[in-house]
This record gives structure tokens, sequence and C-alpha cells, in this order.
């Protein structure tokens, strides 16, 4: 990834490598060259050799001689207008300008020397080459920051000033003791009867789907086979109000489980494939889990061939699922206020005198088989959801009840063990912690595609650096759903925050399998959901996904780096040891047991 200005005059002096393919007769210039951050683990894996390069600060300015390729260290017989000569290539440049002169050496046409006045008086004192051209942002003052760290605001900005409830939601759950399939959908004194007719009716929902099953899985039967998982996607209507507000009815102890195949039998969407035995292949308590006691009302979708790992494919597949659930929902409105077993309010809070705090969620928008819905209708739902990749992958901010609410109905169908579903937005950690932490004025969740093409990747990245500019935060969490590609603009959301002063700490699956290939300064706080042994991803759902373990070391680092304590440099290679040093340290330091 290309580097800037900024980060160029820092690292003057280490080697000087392409960042992408460059013409003969190109002037290397800034933006062609890589971020000196990534270099040490390219360089332990063989993919890169310096030897010989030149510094960035004698590169700069040169023309180039050959066609250069991506990651192709630049050394002196590439190019041509070097300041210095070929034998000196690799000592640190002299300076240009000294003594009022402007010397010139040419080494070939029998050593001619050529030196001009260039108008300094001759006794003034002698300029260093980095000060005669200076950064724009040395000439050109800037007006003084509106956004500051936490650590700078001004006691007359943190004069206390009362909290104030933005919003209310009210969820309110009723116990499923079991779940029938039979002739009429209906809940009556904990049994939730499920009418089979459904299927017939779920087929005409999208052409693409072609055959559908719908069972009861059990807590006691998890030796059962299943195909792979696509969803876990809880059961809630919205009884009073919309998505973020008023009151939520949700049934408590039951989730829908959304399979399927096409055709030939092939699994739809998933990179990785989850079917297998349910005991094997789920991680029971994870977020986007069911948890062990939980009944599962499990609808399996066959599609045409084809399709699997096509956007339209496993869209069908959704659709047609949620055509079951919509009439659930009918019969879970229709329960009485006093019968919910539990009540649960969540408050959308304003602090005032706390530091602003932002989550980015990075989710999934590569068109394909990669795709989520934005605030559906009802709580997790499927109609009416806008997708993020028609959205442009434009960031799009809601509020942490929003989330919470089931504004999120995800289509992810990436590795399983990564993969964030329906159900882990239901009951994000990150969310919650930062919500419920008195300390933090928690402004909301931004959420933003990760686009297929970099140009695109780019493009939606700076769009996030404009809404986090006006948004005046003091600190901020960037989480990450799988890895890979995403990665490209991950780091480019951390960089865009980074630069302007805000501390942030970033969140992906990362270990061995999945560790980063592009990275930049701001990304010195890092917090890595892999929790494998040999740090690889699995095939079990949610295995390496978002936890409320990983959310506590996130809030713990952002605010150590909001109040400019140190972090560590992390290790080369990934070590198991740290992330469980790090959540003991989190605990301690939180009271968090």
């Amino acid at each position: 990834m290309s580097i800037t200005a900024e980060t160029a005059q820092a690292h003057k002096d280490d080697p000087a490598v392409l960042c992408c393919r460059l013409e003969k007769g190109s002037t290397i210039e800034v933006s062609n060259l890589e971020d000196p951050a990534i270099f040490d683990d390219l360089v332990d894996s063989g993919l890169l050799k310096l030897e010989g390069a030149l510094t960035i600060g004698q590169a700069l300015g040169t023309t180039l001689e050959v066609t250069g390729d991506s990651l192709c260290p630049i050394t002196s017989d590439m190019v041509s207008g070097l300041s210095v000569s070929e034998n000196e290539a690799k000592k640190d440049p002299s300076p240009l300008f000294t003594d009022g002169i402007l010397k010139i050496h040419i080494g070939e046409g029998k050593e001619i020397d050529i030196e001009l006045p260039i108008g300094r008086m001759a006794n003034a004192p002698a300029i260093p080459a980095e000060q005669v051209i200076k950064p724009v942002e040395q000439v050109i003052k800037p007006v003084e920051r509106v956004i500051k760290p936490a650590e700078q605001v001004t006691k007359e900005a943190r004069e206390e000033k009362p909290d104030r409830i933005k919003r209310t939601l009210k969820n309110m759950k009723f116990a499923v003791k079991k779940i029938n399939i039979g002739e009429e959908t209906k809940f009556e004194n904990g049994i939730l009867t499920v009418r089979s007719t459904l299927v017939k009716e779920a087929l005409e929902v999208d052409p693409l789907v072609v055959d559908m099953e719908m069972d009861v899985i059990t807590p006691d039967d998890h030796q059962k086979f299943t195909n792979s998982m696509m969803d876990i996607c809880p059961i809630a209507v919205k009884a009073e109000g919309k998505i973020g507000e008023g009151i939520t009815y949700e049934l408590k102890g039951a989730v829908m489980m959304l399979t399927g195949v096409d055709e030939a039998g092939k699994q739809v969407s998933d990179a990785n494939a989850s079917d297998g035995i349910i005991a094997e292949n789920i991680k029971f308590g994870r977020p986007g889990c069911p948890d062990e006691d939980d009944i599962i009302l499990r609808i399996h979708v066959t599609i045409k061939d084809g399709y699997r790992m096509e956007r339209p494919g496993p869209y069908a597949a959704h659709k047609a699922a949620d055509h079951i659930v919509e009439e659930i929902r009918h019969a879970l409105k229709l329960c009485k206020a006093e019968d919910a077993v539990e009540v649960k309010i969540y408050e959308d809070i304003e602090r005032p005198s706390k530091p602003r705090v932002l989550i980015v969620k990075e989710i999934m928008g590569q068109g394909a088989m990669h795709d989520n819905l934005i605030l559906p209708n009802e709580p997790a739902g499927f109609l009416g959801g806008r997708p993020n990749v028609d959205l442009g992958n434009l960031p799009v901010l809601l509020t942490p009840n929003e989330i919470l609410d089931g504004g999120i109905h995800a289509l992810t169908c990436i590795t399983p063990d990564t993969k964030e579903t329906t159900r882990a937005y239901w009951r994000e950690p990150f969310v919650e912690r930062a919500a419920n932490d008195p300390e933090f004025n928690f402004v909301g969740v931004i959420l933003i595609g990760s686009p297929q093409v970099n140009t695109e990747k780019f493009y939606v990245s700076e769009r996030l650096g404009r809404w986090v500019e006006v948004l005046n935060l003091q600190g901020a969490i960037v989480t990450t759903e799988g890895f890979g590609n995403n990665h490209i603009d991950f780091a480019s959301h951390i960089e865009q925050i980074g630069s302007l002063d805000i501390p942030v700490v970033g969140v992906s699956f990362c270990g061995v399998q999945g560790a980063l290939v592009v990275g930049n300064k701001h990304m010195d706080a890092m917090v890595d959901l892999c929790v494998t042994a040999d740090g690889g991803n699995s095939d079990r759902l949610s295995d390496n996904s978002v936890t409320p373990e990983a959310a506590l070391r996130a809030v713990a680092m952002l605010k150590d780096k909001m109040m400019g304590v140190p972090i560590k440099k992390a290790e080369k290679s990934w070590v198991e040891a740290i992330c469980d040093t790090n959540l003991e340290h989190a605990k301690e330091s939180h009271h968090d047991n």
C-alpha cells in the first residue's frame, strides 16, 4: 500500500520498495513506494530482499530506467538522476545546499563540477537538505484542531454535564419449552407450533429455490448431521415502535438455523463448509451461535445449480427462510406482556462529559456471496433491509440500540469460524460493552462494506475518514469480519482515523493463517480474535469470531491508548499466550471476572 508524504519523511532512511508496477521513464514519487512497516514480515517469509536498496530519501525524484514490479526494491542501477555517485548511493546523501552554493557533481564527462550561487548570504548558517523543501503541513499552518485526544480535552470542555437518554428499547423475552411442526402456527404456554405447509409456500418466494425442509433439533440431539450453516438467527418481532426503540418481543431458548446446498449437493456459499456433526461444528455459547440449551428450528434450502457462490443464490435461501419466520413473528406478537420471563432495557445514552468513542464494523461487501441487509422491517428480519452492496458499501451510521435490536441481517458467507451471523449482531459484545461503559460517550456504530476492487476500497475508506472527522471523536475501535482481502481496507480505515490524531484499536482474526499483509504506523494496538492452538482457521461456527473477552481487551487497550499509556510492539509471529495475558490484565484493570 502506498505511503504518504508524512510517512516518507519519517522513513527517509529506510529502504525504498515499489508498492505497485511502475513503467520505465516514470519519476519515483511518494505514492509509488511501499510502507516500510510491513518489510520485516516479508523479509522473514522470503518474499522480499532488501540488499542494495536505495533509501526512500535517495530514490524520491529519480527516474526509473527499467520497468519495476510491485515489491521490487529500488537499486542504484535501476534509476537515473541520483544526487550522489553510484559508489556513494548506499551512504547517507550529503546536503545539496551548503554555504550558499548549489553543488552538482556529474560522474561522466571528465569529472565536471559546477558551483552556482543560490542567493543565500555566504555567511549564513548551512541549511540541512531536509529543511529546504518543507512538507505542506509546515508551510501552511493548520487551523487549531477541533478533534483532540481525550487527555488534551480541556477542563472546561470536560465540565460535568448531565447524561441524557436519547432513546430506550425494551426487549421482552418469552420462554420456549418445545417446538412442534403442526397444522397451525401458534405460540401458547411455552410451546411453539410451526405450520408444516409453510414450506410449500416458501418454495414460491424465489425461483432459485427448488426444495425446502424444516425440522427441530433439541439440546439432546447434537449428534445429528447438518449441512453447512449459513446463518443463526433470533426470532423476534416489534411489538411497538421501530428498530432501535420501543418494545421488541423475543423467543428465549429458540433460534432459527439456515442451511443450504445446491441441486448437486454442494454446500451453499461458505468459503469453508461447516457441514458435519452439530456438536463438533458449532462453538456453542458464542454470540453468533446457539446456546447449549437452545432449541433449533432448522430450515434447509436447496437452490439451483450454479448459484451457490453467486449473490442471488444465498439471497434466495434467506428470503425463503424468512417467509417461515415471518409467520412465527405474527404469533409471537400476540403474547401478553405479563407473560414475559425476562425484560432487558437498552438505552442510547449521551454522556457529554465523557470522551466520544465510535465503533467501526467493516462488513463484507464483495458482491458475490458477501452481503448484509441493513435495517429490515422486523428485528433480524429480511424484508425491507437494504443490501450494503447496493448502497455502494459506503459508511452507514446506526445507533447502538439499532444494532442490538436486529438492525443487521447477515448474508455473509465466509469461513464459518470468523463468520458474524445475524445473532452475532443481535448480541454484539463490542457494542454492548461500549454502550454500557460509563467512561465513554458512545456515539454509535458505523457499518462500512469491504468492496472487491482496491480503488473502491480506498474510496469508501476516505468517506469513513470524513465521517470520523466531523464526529469529533476521542477514540475508536475498528473490527473486521474474516481475513485476507478485507485487510486492505481494514488497514486503511485505521489509518484514516489515526491520521486525525484519534487513538484507534483494530480487531480481526489474524493468528498464523490470517496474518496481516498490510500495515501502517497507526496499527500499533491490535486485538486478535484467533483462539485456535495452531493459529489457523477452523470449520467450527464462530470459533474465531467476536466474544465478550475480546471486547474487554479492545476497550481496555483503547483506554490505555487514549491516556497515553505505551503499548508494547507485537511479536513478529503469533503467540497465543499474549492474548491470554492481555485478557488477564484487562480483567484486573476493569475489575471484570
